[in-house]
């Protein structure tokens, strides 16, 4: 009944039907001169549904013939997404009004982007999936040139949309495949094609074509070569969005994908997701060392951090999609706390970048140091705050699926990685004295910054009932 499909879908169509309400009164309402209430509106619209999502009945149900999936796994990922995007969103305002970017439209494409990855958690059939993932990243390559009259935000822009669509093309070839030799393109029709876990090598091809799109979405190495030049180069505000939302979007879209439509060949895609989080474990701990860009260093710390929550992912477990639900909600909110400093980052009404600009910034705001520092330790997954939690449940996903050399592997590049962090807590606290920064920190920022810090300190007692819910989720997932 289209009812009862409406009804499942009903916080997209509420989000979507925002989004182009928001467009029409802003265009014939005096357009920026309501830019300020667009991202109020926005913010409080995506809280809401993410508040809507999080108290809904548990059950699974599915949509339009199993092309929509409304189950415990896709609400989780929505709560994280929404509040996630929300929170960036709101940090994003004074940033843009000082540096005179604030224009309407940047809410409303987050608001479609957010609607995209919506979609995207939710796919039970290989269209679905390309909707949904085509219209985050439109609305993602919108906002990366945001800035038209910076050329390294026009060339972000031009490179995330060049690199997008080569992806995008990979992933359609491989969903063509798969399609052409399963002949349906729904999830639970492809797993009913596959005998005894056999895919054939037609399927295997498709799986793998598929695998290389959604790394590319999810910036796991090989296929980052985007995201160090895309980070740097668009607004920091636009920076923080992509280190959030769109990474547990593409990550929980990666899960869906292998476990519900290639379920019964775990073995095949288990390989493929190793390697994806091997390389990017080691890429991203060894290649941020040498960065001096705040920014930059955070898009390799990304790439790193993707390969722990792949690694979750390659166990092929329910435990393993557990951790990597953990992970990534602990992930966007270190995420969060961090950009809150980074959008402070400026000396005499410039944004400043450089790491070494926080040079003995302790004895100028000691409470932001020591916030930022708790974050950085996070980070880098040293105990007991809960960045180590986060990893330690990967690993154990790994380990007891046996995939003992991986996580092993995983502990050697968290090492290394631990060095680019503790080398900004360094120049915090014993670096050469520079110019200091005179950038002002909003109340927002502010509760952002030391709410993110105090959810890594207290959290470590038992990170505030998000386990069983991560495991309800996973349990849907597999159902």
């Amino acid at each position: 009944m289209i009812s009862t499909d409406i009804n499942i879908v009903l916080p997209e169509i509420t989000l979507a039907v925002f989004s182009m309400a928001a467009l029409m009164i802003a265009v014939y309402g005096g357009k920026d001169r309501l830019a300020g209430l667009m991202f109020w509106a926005t913010s409080g619209t995506m809280g809401l549904l993410g508040l809507w999502l999080a108290f809904l009945e548990p059950g699974s149900a599915s949509a339009f013939n199993g092309s929509f999936i409304n189950d415990g796994y896709a609400r989780f990922a929505k709560v994280v997404i929404l509040f996630g995007a929300a929170a960036m969103l709101l940090l994003s305002q004074d940033y843009l009004e000082k540096n005179k970017l604030l224009k309407f439209e940047f809410p409303i494409l987050i608001a479609l982007a957010t609607l995209g990855m919506m979609l995207m958690v939710s796919a039970g059939d290989l269209m679905a999936l390309y909707m949904g993932l085509e219209l985050q990243s439109l609305a993602l390559y919108v906002v990366a040139s945001f800035r038209r009259d910076s050329i390294r935000s026009t060339e972000a822009g031009l490179k995330y949309f060049v690199l997008g669509a080569l992806s995008s093309g990979l992933l359609l070839y491989g969903a063509s495949l798969v399609y052409g030799f399963s002949g349906t393109t729904n999830f639970a029709g492809i797993s009913e094609t596959i005998n005894d876990g056999d895919l054939g090598l037609g399927m295997l091809f498709g799986l793998v074509f598929l695998s290389v799109g959604m790394a590319f979405k999810v910036s796991a190495a090989p296929f980052h070569m985007w995201t160090p030049d895309v980070y740097e180069g668009s607004p920091t505000p636009v920076t923080g969005f992509f280190a959030t939302a769109p990474k547990v979007a593409a990550a929980c879209l990666f899960g869906r994908v292998v476990h519900d439509a290639f379920g019964a060949a775990v073995s095949d895609w288990q390989q493929i997701i190793a390697f994806l989080s091997f390389v990017s474990m080691f890429l991203g701990a060894i290649a941020a060392i040498g960065q001096t860009n705040i920014k930059r260093l955070m898009a390799y710390s990304s790439i790193a951090h993707m390969g722990f929550a792949l690694l979750g992912l390659s166990s092929g477990t329910q435990e393993g999609v557990q951790a990597l639900l953990i992970y990534m909600a602990i992930y966007v909110t270190m995420n969060i706390g961090v950009f809150a400093f980074i959008l402070n980052m400026e000396r005499d009404g410039q944004p400043v970048t450089d790491i070494r600009s926080l040079g003995l910034y302790s004895r100028v705001e000691p409470l932001r140091a020591a916030a930022l520092a708790a974050l950085m330790f996070s980070l880098a997954g040293i105990p007991p705050l809960v960045g180590f939690f986060g990893k330690l449940y990967v690993l154990k996903a790994a380990i007891n699926a046996g995939m003992s050399w991986l996580a092993i592997s995983a502990v050697i590049a968290s090492v290394i990685g631990a060095f680019y962090y503790l080398r900004i807590i360094y120049f915090m606290y014993f670096g050469n004295e520079v110019d200091k920064m005179t950038g002002k920190m909003p109340i927002l920022h502010k509760i952002a910054l030391y709410g993110a810090t105090l959810i890594m300190l207290i959290g470590s007692i038992n990170l505030f009932g998000i386990e069983s819910v991560a495991a309800d989720a996973a349990a849907s997932l597999f159902k």
